[in-house]
């Protein structure tokens, strides 16, 4: 296991990585890691990701008040702290701006086609959560949505958002999604992707499980292969979770 100040370097590696690859500009984005039940590690606000260190590096609790750290962390924490709350196998999660992926974003484009095996089996759909005004809980409320079946989703009129088993794991798949969103763009400009038949995704899914990848997958919303062979196991799932998050609210609700 990685030691805090070692999740510290890890996260400013991967805000070099982000900001390098053109997926955030300026100040933008954030990244953050859950390292207890009670604690998460953050990226300060006002700095560029590209040019961190890690006595930036802030520790704050489960309701966003700083345990330890100079500087403050950014207002879209919220939205950070919403999903470790709602989804307990998260333990990273990365919000970044990247280009390609963020113009589907504002065109209001989910990107939801079965092209690429790779896409198919590590995030499936990519969904567009409805526009939100920053720092408020409208985006945490939008992004929740869609957050319960997926670890990938677009932020209409804003950016990108990615979640993990741990840091490297949510910044491979904003990887992911920004080359996903690229080759989309390619295939349109030359006449239109040409989508994998529905037998095809249905062994990709197979594959996927065979191999036992983790994190959530909502499958595909265009080819029909999902359509909706949930399996009993599925919706079970399904149940539990929501059962989860309703008494989750409950309980937060009557500690207040």
């Amino acid at each position: 296991m990685r030691s805090e100040f070692q999740l510290k370097e890890d996260i400013c590696e991967v805000g070099r990585r982000i900001y390098q690859n053109g997926y955030v500009a300026a100040n933008d984005g954030n990244i953050t890691v859950r390292i207890g039940e009670n604690e998460v590690l953050t990226t300060p606000t006002g700095v560029s990701k590209g040019f961190m260190n890690p006595q930036m590096i802030i520790k704050v609790n489960m309701d966003g008040e700083v345990l330890s750290g100079d500087l403050k962390p950014s207002s879209e924490l919220k939205m950070h702290l919403r999903v470790y709350k709602e989804r307990p196998d998260v333990r990273s999660v990365i919000h970044a701006h990247p280009p390609t992926a963020t113009g589907f974003a504002v065109a209001g484009i989910p990107l939801v086609r079965c092209i690429l095996p790779e896409v198919i089996i590590s995030l499936g759909s990519i969904p567009i959560a409805e526009y939100g005004t920053p720092s408020t809980e409208e985006i945490p409320d939008a992004i929740m949505k869609y957050l319960t079946d997926c670890d990938a989703v677009l932020l209409a009129n804003h950016g990108a958002l990615t979640v993990g088993t741990d840091l490297f794991n949510a910044y491979f798949k904003m990887e992911t999604l920004e080359h996903f969103a690229k080759i989309s763009l390619v295939a349109r400009q030359l006449g239109g992707e040409q989508e994998l038949p529905k037998e095809q995704v249905k062994k990709l899914y197979e594959v996927r499980e065979k191999l036992g990848v983790k994190g959530r997958n909502p499958g595909c919303q265009s080819c029909g292969a999902c359509d909706l062979e949930q399996t009993e196991d599925h919706a079970e799932e399904s149940l539990r979770e929501m059962v989860k998050r309703i008494t989750r609210r409950v309980l937060s609700e009557l500690d207040k």
